[in-house]
């Protein structure tokens, strides 16, 4: 590899260190749910608003992320960001109160847009062949930050102590929610060594800030040429520049493919159900009747897997393509929740003199011994006559053991379901709608449609997130899963017949295949290793 590949690597490693700070702040409050809704004594409804809070956030920011990385830079944005990340991590750990952690967690979901400011950043500094590959090092930094959550939450809940500052049972969460702040702290250093987009520059009229970046990037005459291409570019798009043009542009007739492509692939990202098994893990295995330790580690399988799999889509994403991928996730995603809906829908749950003695050093067993004898034939109405016989305050801290006791259920059917279903989002639509989205989208469109159709993937994850313990309360495990898999159907008949394959191809070629191109202006050159966010005549 020689110094200006290398270079191109580290400056899209650097930015994307902004997935690993994400991926660890989604799942580190997967470990704090049960300490937080005992703390502050909270409903199903507002435990989803705090989980949730951080893709409300990210809704926000991705109505200007585009427009404000054109204004500051894709540099100077990216390194807010990361203070966002900062502020939340600090003030979500000091959090008094109910509506203070949730609005400390409303600022981190500000933050939550670097993941389409990293694609737009990485892919304009990307040399095609490794564009793939370097897109993706967002999504795997995304997986690593999932699997160090998990082991940090792990970690702390085996070392609870009650004579422990930062370990006792009442401060653990704030330890946990703490941990982020040294990457993200890194994050901000980092991100001062990256230099600014050449394309970002080029659209500023800094012709020559522009060549010295490409410069680090390509050999000089190569990135004469491409300076040459981006400028050409960008005077050919220079009539659509404003927000409300770039709309239009986007939903016109010509566009109409790219933005079902676009729209089809955010919604299913977020409602097949990844953002209930990343935010609520430790919830998910207790409800197979795992105990509160034993749902932790589960949870760093869950780490684990993501982790292999997003290496295995690295590899594979510029070899096999990336329609192949997609499709075979997602019918492995279908396939891997219909088995979890098949495996809760065959559990049962029972109040016997076995179940009684193993909860009498856990919880005041004598309510269930008015049950003793009772049959369940699905969470929902176990849940309910649990709820009959016990405070909400005891549920919260005890409902796992109870579970755990009580339950009647193959868990290796559901395990098996869950890991295969991290397993296929991981290999397909994770990483690939990211590489796509940075791959689609026109130069006249780009700056608006990458951050809207991340914004339509934060509202679907956001949806998950916060009605997730509502469904397992009154719909229950099996239904919420079934529910997924018909979303993961629907998304699979939809794009089948509509996604291209973009393997190899430049960004132009990419847009004549989607593009009705009768009204629009056309470029020629092919360019094989030239910056794909140059997006001028080449990926």
């Amino acid at each position: 590899m020689d110094i200006k590949t290398w270079n191109a690597y580290k400056y899209a490693l650097i930015v994307a260190i902004g997935g690993f700070v994400f991926g660890l702040d989604a799942a580190i409050i997967s470990g704090t749910v049960r300490f937080i809704a005992s703390e502050f004594s909270l409903t199903d409804l507002q435990i989803g608003t705090v989980v949730g809070a951080p893709s409300l956030g990210a809704i926000l920011a991705l109505l200007v992320a585009g427009k404000t990385a054109d204004a500051l830079g894709r540099k100077k944005t990216l390194i807010i960001i990361a203070g966002l990340y900062v502020v939340s991590a600090l003030l979500s750990a000091l959090a008094t109160s109910f509506m203070m952690l949730t609005m400390a967690r409303f600022i981190g979901g500000l933050a939550f847009s670097s993941l389409s400011l990293a694609s737009m950043y990485i892919g304009e500094i990307a040399p095609a062949k490794q564009r793939g590959k370097l897109v993706s090092a967002n999504q795997f930094n995304i997986v690593i930050g999932l699997l160090a959550a998990y082991f940090i939450n792990y970690y702390l809940v085996l070392h609870v102590s009650e004579n422990s500052l930062l370990f006792a049972p009442d401060t653990v969460w704030r330890t946990m929610l703490a941990s982020e702040l040294i990457p993200a702290v890194l994050w901000v250093i980092l991100l001062c060594r990256v230099p600014e987009s050449p394309r970002w520059l080029m659209m500023k009229n800094k012709q020559e800030q522009a060549k010295e970046v490409l410069l680090k990037l390509l050999p000089e005459q190569r990135a004469e040429e491409v300076q040459a291409e981006i400028e050409q570019n960008l005077k050919e798009h220079q009539d659509t520049s404003s927000i409300t043009e770039q709309l239009k542009l986007l939903f016109s007739s010509p566009m109409k493919t790219i933005f079902a492509i676009g729209f089809i692939m955010a919604v299913v990202q977020g409602i097949t159900g990844m953002n209930a098994i990343l935010f609520y893990a430790p919830t998910v295995f207790e409800q197979i009747g795992f105990g509160l330790n034993a749902s932790f580690q589960q949870a760093i399988y869950i780490g684990i897997t993501s982790v292999v799999f997003t290496v295995l889509a690295v590899f594979f994403i510029d070899k096999v393509g990336r329609k192949p991928l997609l499709i075979f996730g997602l019918l492995a995603v279908v396939l891997s929740h219909a088995t979890c809906w098949y495996g809760f829908s065959n559990a049962s749950y029972s109040i016997n003199q076995q179940t009684i003695d193993k909860l009498e050093e856990v919880i005041d067993t004598t309510p269930l011994k008015a049950q003793l004898n009772s049959q369940y034939a699905d969470d929902v109405s176990f849940k309910e006559m649990l709820a009959t016989n016990y405070d909400a305050d005891t549920l919260r801290l005890s409902e796992g053991h109870i579970i755990e006791a009580a339950i009647s259920v193959n868990p290796i059917v559901i395990l098996v379901g869950i890991l295969a279903f991290i397993a296929a989002f991981h290999i397909s639509i994770g990483p690939i709608m990211w590489v796509l989205f940075s791959e689609i989208f026109p130069n006249s469109v780009r700056s608006v449609a990458i951050p809207l159709f991340a914004l339509v993937t934060s509202v679907a994850s956001y949806l998950i997130q916060q009605f997730f313990p509502w469904q397992l309360a009154n719909l229950g495990a099996a239904n919420t899963f079934l529910m997924y898999s018909v979303f993961g159907l629907i998304g699979l008949l939809l794009l089948w017949p509509l996604l291209p394959e973009t393997k190899n191809k430049t960004i132009e070629e990419i847009e004549d295949t989607l593009v009705n191109k009768r009204n629009q202006p056309t470029t020629s050159a092919e360019v094989s290793d030239n910056p794909v966010g140059s997006n001028a005549p080449s990926a």
